[in-house]
């Protein structure tokens, strides 16, 4: 019986790429084109159209070369926006974490800074949720940040638990308030549905109408990472 292809993207099909660190891409016979250029382009397309209507044709077109080039690179257009989303993560500048004053600003720059490369490629946000990120750039992200909490004094579980609880929180929140299918900012009309209800069935919705509708998303943002941040210190309340 054949084995079953790993999907791209999944760990088995990272670990069957055989690809050290980032900046090395795969590559099949003599291809003409450099894989960097060709994943930086999709990513590219991807940020102006979106994944869906993301196609091989439309990459071929924008590169000024032929469907038959990219195959000799990658096997289709999945194996490709796995390497997109693995870019996307690169883009976080996480090298200079130990350096910050404890483990609670390392925690807190990380989620930040992954929150605005997120916020900044959108469309990428359905792969991200679809698939534990583990090629070489998320793999180098996840090792610097480990590290850092690391050095700023958590034990391995902790730091472990923190950076996937925090990242988790990033993930999901970009991609309710900022992915493909986020619902369209409406505070004014959130409100006065609200208000419209009937006070003796939601009366405690109608007092709080106003908190919740009004909240800036930036700040709602900074309000539940401070939670989750201030919870993890009642784990390992040490200096």
């Amino acid at each position: 019986m054949a084995a079953t292809p790993s999907l791209p993207g999944s760990p088995a099909w990272w670990a069957s790429r055989h690809v050290p660190a980032p900046g090395v891409e795969p590559r099949r016979g003599r291809p003409s084109l450099d894989t960097a250029r060709i994943v930086g382009t999709a990513l590219r397309l991807v940020d102006e159209h979106g994944i869906q209507a993301f196609s091989l044709r439309m990459l071929a077109d924008a590169l000024n070369s032929g469907t038959a080039t990219l195959y000799r690179h990658f096997d289709g257009k999945d194996e490709i926006l796995a390497y997109v989303v693995d870019r996307v993560l690169g883009e976080a500048v996480l090298d200079d974490l130990a350096a910050r004053a404890d483990w609670r600003e390392a925690l807190t720059v990380t989620a930040h800074r992954l929150h605005d490369i997120l916020r900044a490629h959108p469309h990428t946000l359905p792969l991200l949720t679809a698939q534990v990120p583990v090629g070489p750039h998320g793999l180098v992200q996840r090792e610097r940040v480990l590290s850092a909490l690391l050095t700023h004094g958590l034990p391995v579980d902790l730091a472990a638990r923190a950076f996937t609880a925090v990242t988790h929180y990033v993930i999901g929140f970009a991609a309710q308030q900022f992915g493909p299918a986020a619902a369209p900012d409406d505070g004014p009309g959130l409100a006065a549905f609200y208000r419209a209800l009937d006070p003796a069935a939601y009366p405690t919705v109608l007092r709080a109408a106003e908190s919740l509708t009004s909240v800036p998303v930036d700040e709602e943002f900074d309000f539940g990472l401070g939670l989750l941040v201030h919870g993890l210190a009642h784990h390992h309340p040490g200096p």
